[in-house]
């Protein structure tokens, strides 16, 4: 018997639980209905994955959107179009925008903004404050709520929880696990003195290893003390990865293209465009990070997607902002470096769409099977490009590894069950992205 589909993804190698299959896909109201031989049903609307690799759609769990506030930078519209040009499905925006997303208002104001502009699905975090009368687990639970974001450090914009009473009630009132950009504040202010003039290679200096390490250390005992999950962003040393699997029941692990891509010779190469926080270290902490990819350490890759405007980047060190764009370059970078021998692309999806599933409790996101919601990224890991500036969508205009060659590019991004990026072009007029959906907050309260 054979059934009619809305779409059918035709003769492509499937990433699935079971691995690596040559399977069709069958989608119906932007749902998977059936994985397996579909060679004899037919489709409103068909892809040929002939040579292609089709993937869960890719989610990449941290950007910054920089809306409202600061648009001149990136807006909800461009940020989401960059995210499917590259073959992400979803992302989460953080709080750090001006204002800050700290209040149900504010979260309400970026899901108005985001409807009908974002081309991807989309949540938001809610930024932790030091004032203990905020009630966190009102906060999280609000559709479209990714979770608590707390910034140990001081970075762009102005939320900061420095000490450890304050990080201590936000984990105390909350229940979802909380996304921590964990750098010391105390022993930043105490090494400013390390920062040159002119001199962007000084940054990882004054935002040294001790700094990532010291806050590391503190957020695991904070989460193990208060029995919290906490979610620890953007590794950047080796020994870092060295502690956290000695913390696996409260914590799990993020790091980046970037620090895993980029050393400390970009500030020779690239300036001020290299600086970010935490910063490009050493080579052989990017091996370390490498070592704790293979050990399954390392839980998520996030693009930590932070545009600036050239002008604002080419200011002199340090008046020069911390922040990069990466949402568009995600998928290509990564999968370079699976070509490259690095990880599997099956350890890819883990990284890039069953992770932030599982420790986020996405619903219905993160694998191909039936009942899950139609998202997928197609790849085809023989193709070649040089990423470019002009090729980017971000506002910025303008991306770290520009000239670099990669081997793996994204050829379809499909949400839930529309193709809305096709050969590096958008497909559709309208943008169709929609609120990502959790489990901690669908359940009866």
């Amino acid at each position: 018997m054979t059934s009619t589909f809305e779409l059918i993804i035709r003769n492509g190698t499937c990433v699935t639980p079971a691995g690596q299959q040559r399977v069709d896909v069958g989608i119906n109201n932007g749902k998977i209905v059936h994985v397996g031989d579909l060679s004899s049903d037919s489709a409103e609307q068909s892809i040929d994955a002939t040579n292609l690799h089709v993937l869960p759609g890719v989610i990449d769990s941290q950007v910054h959107f920089r809306e409202p506030g600061n648009e001149h930078k990136e807006d909800l519209e461009s940020g989401t179009r960059a995210a499917v040009l590259g073959g992400v499905t979803a992302i989460f925006e953080m709080p750090n925008t001006a204002p800050p997303t700290t209040s149900r208002e504010a979260l309400q104001d970026k899901l108005d903004r985001a409807s009908g502009r974002a081309w991807c699905d989309y949540a938001f975090f809610i930024g932790g404050t030091p004032q203990n009368s905020t009630n966190w687990h009102e906060l999280e639970q609000l559709p479209g709520c990714s979770g608590i974001k707390i910034f140990m450090g001081s970075s762009t914009g102005d939320l900061l929880v420095a000490q450890d009473d304050a990080i201590r009630s936000i984990l105390q009132r909350s229940s979802r696990r909380c996304a921590i950009h964990a750098e010391d504040e105390a022993r930043l202010e105490d090494r400013k003195s390390f920062r040159v003039q002119n001199d962007p290679s000084s940054h990882p200096i004054w935002r040294d290893e001790e700094t990532a390490i010291a806050a590391t250390r503190r957020i695991l005992n904070l989460a193990r003390e208060t029995g919290h999950q906490v979610h620890v962003l953007h590794i950047t040393t080796r020994d870092e990865m060295a502690i956290l699997p000695l913390y696996r029941d409260v914590a799990t692990v993020e790091t980046t293209p970037q620090h895993l891509t980029l050393n400390d010779e970009a500030y020779k190469n690239i300036g001020t465009f290299a600086q970010m926080n935490p910063p490009i270290r050493a080579q052989h902490h990017v091996d370390g990070l490498w070592q704790g990819i293979r050990d399954g350490v390392v839980d998520v890759i996030g693009s930590d997607h932070a545009p600036h405007t050239r002008e604002e980047k080419a200011r002199p060190y340090p008046d020069s902002p911390a922040g990069m764009p990466g949402v568009q370059t995600l998928v290509p970078v990564m999968l370079n470096h699976v070509n490259n021998g690095k990880l599997s692309l099956e350890r890819f999806v883990d990284l890039t769409s069953s992770g932030p599933a599982r420790i986020y409790n996405i619903a219905g996101k993160g694998r191909i099977a039936a009942g899950f919601d139609a998202d997928f990224t197609l790849v085809d890991m023989k193709a070649t490009a040089i990423l470019d500036d002009k090729d980017m969508a971000s506002k910025c205009g303008w991306t770290p590894y520009h000239g670099m060659k990669v081997t793996g590019i994204p050829t379809h991004t499909i949400i839930r069950g529309n193709i809305v990026m096709e050969d590096g072009k958008l497909t559709s007029e309208n943008a169709i992205g929609e609120a990502v959906r959790f489990t901690d907050t669908m359940l009866p309260k």
